[in-house]
């Protein structure tokens, strides 16, 4: 079957999975369902806000389901009556099993990640966070386990040593959509064989990629540099690193470090006032370039120190 022949439901809420939905209708294809989150209140306000893929998908005239439970009779129903040939799912929830095998083709998924290392919520932050080199992306078939179907096709991906997590991110939306039309159409036209994930003997050898919690955002300055920076870099922009300074919580977009040694114990810090303001690590310094203190707007360091008076 041509891809363009094969009816197509779309699942998706963020940005991230605007990409690949745009890449596909823009190629022409059959995409007869969207299904993505209901709205939710947001803002000030607490104005019900959509999104990304509902915004896209309303825009460009496509059928949106937004089922509050998807195991729903009533959404059962709707999603059967598509008559779809196979769903793609790019950053939704988990499916139940009468959602991702109910069409002939059965579900694809992409994933961030070289598949079977970071499996879980945020593999894009935690590559970066764990140093990697190097990272990649997966579409795969859907099955009971989470991120752990056959695989259909990767694509590795260089991790620059200054690269960002939503530098990634944004390198990953555009190279994910196009990954996805060619798995799709290879994969309608029966090109593909789908490949079991590596089996590994002791699960533990696997790097995971939890969701993202607070704790996770906390600095440990008593890690060494490298890994305080690369922390700082694998959640930023967003959520962000956090520490503390003069007991205000200051957020910290961006740092550079130095392996050196120190004369005061890691988290303590040395600033001139003008131009530098760092922190000790287990075994050197980190500069903070970027910050945003409590109450206060996000700016370089040079600015944040010409308004800040220090408390000792």
């Amino acid at each position: 079957m041509d891809v363009k022949d094969c009816r197509i439901v779309f699942l998706g809420t963020p940005d991230f999975a605007v990409a690949v939905l745009e890449k596909l209708v823009n190629e022409g294809c059959q995409v007869v369902g969207v299904v993505t989150a209901p709205d939710k209140p947001a803002g000030r306000g607490m104005q019900l806000s959509q999104s990304a893929v509902k915004k896209f998908a309303i825009e460009k005239g496509l059928n949106v389901l937004q089922p509050l439970r998807l195991k729903d009779p009533s959404f059962i129903e709707e999603l059967k009556a598509l008559k779809a040939d196979v769903q793609v799912v790019v950053a939704f929830r988990m499916l139940p099993e009468i959602v991702w095998n109910m069409p002939p083709l059965g579900t694809i998924n992409l994933h961030a990640s070289l598949l079977p290392n970071y499996r879980g919520a945020a593999p894009i932050n935690w590559a970066i966070i764990n140093g990697e080199k190097e990272t990649g992306l997966t579409t795969f078939r859907l099955q009971h386990a989470i991120d752990t179907g056959d695989v259909l096709m990767q694509e590795k991906i260089q991790i620059r040593e200054d690269e960002t997590a939503g530098e990634l991110h944004d390198e990953m939306m555009a190279l994910g959509a196009e990954l996805v039309y060619t798995t799709l159409d290879q994969y309608c036209k029966g090109k593909l064989v789908p490949s079991p994930q590596a089996a590994i003997a002791a699960a533990g050898e696997l790097p995971s990629a939890p969701k993202i919690h607070t704790d996770t955002c906390k600095i440990d300055w008593n890690k060494t540099a490298q890994q305080v920076y690369d922390r700082v870099r694998g959640l930023s922009p967003y959520p962000g690193c956090f520490s503390f300074l003069d007991g205000k919580m200051m957020k910290v977009y961006k740092v550079s470090f130095e392996t050196a040694s120190t004369d005061i114990l890691p988290g303590e810090y040395r600033t001139d006032g003008k131009s530098f303001l760092r922190f000790a690590a287990a075994d050197g310094w980190v500069s903070i370039a970027e910050l945003q203190l409590e109450g206060k707007k996000r700016m370089d360091v040079a600015s944040f120190l010409r308004g800040h008076r220090f408390s000792n």
